[in-house]
């Protein structure tokens, strides 16, 4: 992680910005791109796929499983909840029982105050 500042931009400053940096303008560009793309994977994702794949996706996804290098274990902890709205079902279908059908995997620790650590993972 390295030292950052968030900085909140009118209109009219976010436009300039856009016509007079060209790196920014690339950068933003970028990122509104992949967001939209990641927009509409969920779109399709909660159109199309069963509530197992919409789980088993969204825990790879928190686990960078798809960016370069080696995926890295999520260390926060993500209530049940929070897992619920992200895929868009009911408490009762993300509980323990339902986690697990999904294959086992390093990065996927189902008991309650398990290890996270790097080194687990890896090994």
């Amino acid at each position: 992680m390295s030292a950052c500042t968030i900085v909140r931009l009118g209109k009219g400053s976010m436009i300039r910005a856009l016509h007079d940096q060209p790196t920014f303008s690339e950068q933003f560009l970028v990122y509104l791109l992949s967001h939209n793309m990641r927009l509409e994977e969920d779109l399709v994702d909660q159109l199309f796929n069963s509530t197992e794949k919409r789980l088993a996706r969204v825990l790879l996804l928190l686990a960078n499983f798809w960016k370069e290098g080696k995926p890295e274990p999520v260390i926060a902890k993500i209530s049940q909840e929070t897992l619920e709205g992200i895929i868009g079902t009911t408490r009762s279908r993300v509980s323990f029982p339902y986690l697990r059908t999904l294959p086992a995997h390093p990065l996927l620790d189902r008991r309650a105050g398990a290890d996270h650590s790097p080194a687990r993972a890896e090994g």
